[in-house]
């Protein structure tokens, strides 16, 4: 048991440790201040509370304080991250009906070749502005190359893909036939095609 207890403590954070303290220090103190006689005399701790009624008191009003600026700080932490939700998904919206040829051929590459993640030039102007729309979401494993640029690993955010249908990507309904397939081969990004750079070129 002690060697449970001393684990968890040391998975504890300096915050949660505080908190949990806190909240300890609060709950005797009212136990101590509120507690029926009875149960004071009881408990042998009749004359230590008459002696430190005013720290228990002192104690209890802080830990209430504290306790109290941490629930609201909780709640006004959940209405900016509402509000936070509630922008990306205007930006995400109001982009959408504004994608541009390239910044649609570049979402389409993400369903013609099936994946979730693709490397793309960090340089590209779509990709920039999908990135700032928030519609694009970057995931590092940074690369840099001579010929090329720095390249990154991208996917569609959680928050796009539900905005992202083969309407607004113009995909073709069901099964493509060839002549689709060969004009979404056309109008796919110039820099896709070199995406997988020989390893001699890297810097």
């Amino acid at each position: 048991m002690e060697k449970l207890n001393l684990t968890l403590f040391k998975h504890a954070t300096p915050q949660q440790v505080m908190f949990n303290l806190i909240l300890w220090l609060t709950l005797v103190s009212a136990a101590l201040m509120f507690a029926p006689l009875s149960v004071i005399s009881a408990l042998k701790l009749e004359g230590v509370v008459n002696d430190n009624a005013h720290i228990i008191g002192l104690v209890l009003l802080l830990g209430v304080a504290y306790l109290l600026m941490k629930v609201a700080n909780y709640f006004i932490d959940e209405a900016i991250t509402h509000l936070k939700g509630k922008r990306t998904v205007e930006v995400i919206e109001k982009k959408v009906l504004l994608l541009d040829p390239t910044e649609r051929a570049l979402l389409r590459e993400f369903f013609l070749q099936g994946e979730t993640i693709l490397t793309l030039p960090e340089n590209e102007a779509a990709v920039k502005s999908l990135l700032e729309s928030n519609i694009l979401e970057y995931l590092g494993n940074q690369k840099h190359y001579a010929i090329q640029g720095p390249t990154a690993d991208y996917k569609i955010s959680m928050a796009a893909r539900s905005h992202l249908n083969r309407q607004v990507l113009r995909l073709p309904q069901g099964e493509p036939n060839q002549e689709q397939i060969q004009l979404l081969m056309k109008a796919r990004p110039h820099f896709i095609h070199s995406m997988v750079p020989s390893r001699k070129h890297a810097a």
